[in-house]
């Protein structure tokens, strides 16, 4: 685990963009039981994580006129517990950081791990995850 010190800018980066700390398992289960759909985000300390992922998710947020009902994020390698919690969820995966997934009403349907966000640049990113708002996230009229 590195110092909490090093990670506040890290943390910081993804709640000044609307996204929720969830850092024990109850937090996370408590944000899964919600109706709707989550972003979860798998936040690192790895360099994808800082020059892919995070802007990635901070420019899909805000260029996306369907967003989930609600955003949250886990740290790994510092809030062991939340993330383990959070894998639990992302079923017959294996284990990345980072990684963003959207689920619906506690179950996942869709999943960017590590091997992508790596080979990507934010913008692509953004883009992906845009797509999947609008496919996932959009709100229906009756």
């Amino acid at each position: 685990m590195y110092p909490e010190l090093m990670v506040i800018p890290m943390r910081e980066e993804l709640t000044r963009a609307g996204i929720k700390e969830t850092r024990t398992a109850e937090d996370v289960d408590a944000a899964l039981a919600q109706p709707g759909t989550t972003l979860l985000v798998v936040n690192s300390i790895c360099g994808c994580a800082a020059g892919k992922m995070r802007p990635g998710v901070r420019l899909a947020l805000t260029n996306s006129a369907s967003q989930p009902d609600q955003k949250i994020t886990v740290f790994a390698g510092q809030d062991r517990e939340a993330t383990e919690r959070a894998r639990s969820y992302f079923e017959g995966n294996p284990p990345t950081s980072p990684a963003i997934a959207i689920l619906r009403d506690g179950k996942l349907v869709y999943l960017m791990q590590r091997f992508v966000i790596e080979q990507a640049t934010a913008q692509q990113i953004a883009s992906e995850l845009i797509r999947a708002f609008d496919e996932l996230c959009a709100k229906t009229t009756a």
